[in-house]
């Protein structure tokens, strides 16, 4: 499906959302009522009051904020953290940074314990079907295997999540709608009254809001997929998803009400209410639900990383394209360190139970940065009155904080994720930052007034030719400037005389999918300059497009490339290529204030960590010499040595 299709809006584009959208807040029947009863006694003021809070944070929370507000603060169809980053950074004068990486940070983070908990959740079904059967094992089983399957990607089986989620929303109502039937008082447990006399009257109520907030967790996936579906298709697929999962949250209330025993005893509203002959399928289907959630956050975390790479937060690594479908990838790294914390979930909590307690409180921070980036979008580019924006931005900024506030508590339920959240965010920070110092010490030089030196080493017919073609990859912006780096690189020790010199530069965009490129010529079919405008969401493959470009200026016989010798010869046919890539390292001759020694030194490990300039850039070995120059930060003061007289 291309990217107008997307956008338009069809029986197939709506099975498509359903299909990729609403995985995580789809399967959060299967544990929020039961999280809110816990082993509380079960009370009309609790199960309504519960209702209440959980319609109206779909309602506010979900509706209101992501549906119809944040969908339309879409950069050019996408969506995400970073989409919208890359849309109001402009107007943030760095403010933004640590909003974004935070946002970022935390999304990955919890990333971790949705496929446990969904999956874990729709298991432990089984233990009403077959009593006493061991639900871990086929929990670890089955992510095991979805992430095992990463590799070859989703394309074969894309095509049966949208009629699998339609088959479970389907179930989520009808399940609901029986229940309703048998006490259809449970309606009135919408009135926003009880959600407020929960909070406030029932005994420690505001801290519920901790377990009620998981009935939106999925809301920020609603808006990181936008790409994906288009806000049509997303807003029109809401309704039906909305009135499922609020029914069928009445049905379980309803139960509640009317099961007569005080305390819940360990049982799961979701699976007492399915008739006992239905049991086992409702369990499948639950499975297949989990599954899909878990799949397209999985999909989601990829698509993170490929963007947070092309923005500058996040070392470069191995990335591959499983099937032709646009925009699908797999990042090997990524679904190692996601498989490996998954497993250590379910082996740590052992059940659903368990992780419910933990799970939701990276989100709300999630949120609260999506409501700061937001709140630079409504006011610089919907310019919206700015009395109505700190109406709207307050409300969001109240809800989210009091979720914020009741989750604190789960801290001490997930102290070992400090150290997974606190490892993302300092490779965020880390290689943002360091960059920041790196390009601050770049000497561009005015290239114009080379190329007369250009030339004249390029006829010096006593110096071997190293290329027919050399090019180097140049960070500078300016049409007509390069790094003084480079030109060392050509004239210093021994002169790289070449027919031709290229200079490549990678603009990234603040479009997501840009893909084009200028042609600056500052010496007659000797020196040229090319930018290549590419959208962040776009792989970097630097030969693939140099090659491209090279042979579309020869087929048009511009430059007069086409009358030039290429390098190519009878025994072979390519043409003489040749990238430069100047890789840096830390000079010994450096004085560092500690924190940009912490910050250096980190950046340089995960730099050798990280993905290698010629993989990162899809340059071929062969075609690319690689050369190190020393990185000095801050020289050392010269040392004034006395002779000492013998």
């Amino acid at each position: 499906m291309n990217k107008s299709t997307i956008q338009k809006v069809s029986a197939a584009s709506l099975l498509v959302a359903l299909g990729i959208i609403y995985g995580d807040i789809g399967t959060s029947p299967l544990y929020v009522m039961k999280a809110i009863i816990g082993q509380r006694e079960i009370s009309k003021l609790l199960v309504y009051g519960g209702i209440s809070c959980i319609f109206w944070t779909l309602t506010f929370q979900t509706t209101f904020k992501y549906i119809l507000l944040t969908l339309s603060a879409d950069n050019h169809g996408e969506g995400g953290v970073f989409s919208l980053y890359a849309l109001v950074k402009r107007f943030g004068k760095g403010k933004l940074i640590i909003p974004t990486i935070l946002g970022a940070t935390t999304l990955l983070a919890d990333g971790i314990i949705t496929p446990p908990i969904s999956v874990a959740s729709a298991v432990e079904g089984l233990g009403d079907v077959v009593p006493g059967i061991p639900t871990l094992p086929i929990v670890i089983i089955i992510l095991s295997g979805l992430f095992f399957f990463q590799r070859f990607g989703t394309q074969k089986v894309g095509f049966f999540f949208g009629p699998a989620m339609v088959v479970w929303f389907s179930m989520l109502f009808v399940l609901g709608f029986v229940q309703i039937l048998d006490h259809p008082a449970i309606l009135t447990a919408l009135n926003p009254k009880y959600a407020y006399q929960l909070l406030v009257e029932y005994p420690h109520g505001f801290w519920l809001l901790g377990a009620v907030f998981l009935c939106t967790t999925g809301a920020e996936a609603l808006y990181s997929d936008l790409g994906h579906c288009g806000k049509k298709n997303i807003r029109i697929t809401w309704i039906f998803v909305k009135i499922a999962l609020v029914v069928n949250y009445l049905g379980q209330a309803s139960w509640l009400m009317t099961q007569g025993n005080t305390f819940l005893q360990g049982r799961n509203p979701f699976y007492t209410i399915m008739p006992q002959w239905f049991l086992f399928s409702g369990v499948i289907i639950a499975t297949f639900a989990a599954i899909i959630a878990s799949q397209a956050l999985i999909s989601g975390s990829y698509t993170l990383i490929n963007e947070a790479m092309s923005l500058n937060f996040w070392p470069r690594v191995a990335m591959r394209n499983p099937t032709n479908l646009k925009g699908q990838i797999y990042i090997p790294s990524v679904n190692t360190i996601l498989w490996a914390g998954c497993i250590l979930m379910i082996l740590y909590f052992k059940n659903s139970s368990n992780m419910e307690a933990a799970y939701g409180f990276s989100i709300t921070i999630a949120m609260l940065m999506t409501t700061v980036l937001l709140n630079y979008y409504l006011i610089y580019i919907k310019k919206m009155n700015r009395i109505l924006i700190a109406i709207i931005i307050t409300v969001f900024g109240i809800i989210e904080i009091a979720f914020f506030v009741a989750n604190i508590v789960k801290i001490k339920e997930r102290w070992m994720f400090l150290f997974f959240e606190l490892f993302i965010f300092m490779t965020m920070y880390t290689w943002f930052f360091s960059r920041k110092i790196n390009n601050k010490f770049l000497k561009f030089t005015n290239l114009s007034a080379h190329t007369q030196q250009l030339q004249e080493l390029s006829n010096d017919m006593s110096i071997p030719k190293y290329s027919t073609h050399l090019i180097y990859l140049s960070k500078a912006d300016r049409n007509y400037e390069v790094e003084e780096k480079i030109l060392k690189s050509i004239f210093s020790k021994k002169p790289k005389r070449a027919d031709v010199y290229w200079f490549f530069h990678i603009n990234r965009t603040n479009d997501p999918f840009t893909l084009n490129y200028e042609v600056i010529e500052l010496l007659d079919d000797k020196v040229i300059k090319i930018v290549l405008n590419i959208g962040f969401r776009i792989q970097p493959k630097v030969e693939l497009y140099f090659k491209k470009i090279v042979q579309n200026l020869v087929k048009n016989k511009e430059l007069n490339l086409h009358i030039r010798p290429d390098g190519s010869t009878k025994y072979n046919t390519e043409p003489d290529f040749k990238f430069i890539i100047l890789e840096k390292f830390l000079s010994v001759e450096n004085e560092f204030a500690v924190k940009d020694a912490l910050l250096l030194n980190s950046y340089y490990m995960l730099k050798n960590w990280s993905l290698s300039d010629t993989k990162a850039f899809g340059l071929d070995k062969s075609d690319v010499e690689i050369e190190e120059i020393p990185f000095v930060y801050q020289p050392i003061q010269k040392l004034e040595l006395e002779r000492k007289e013998i």
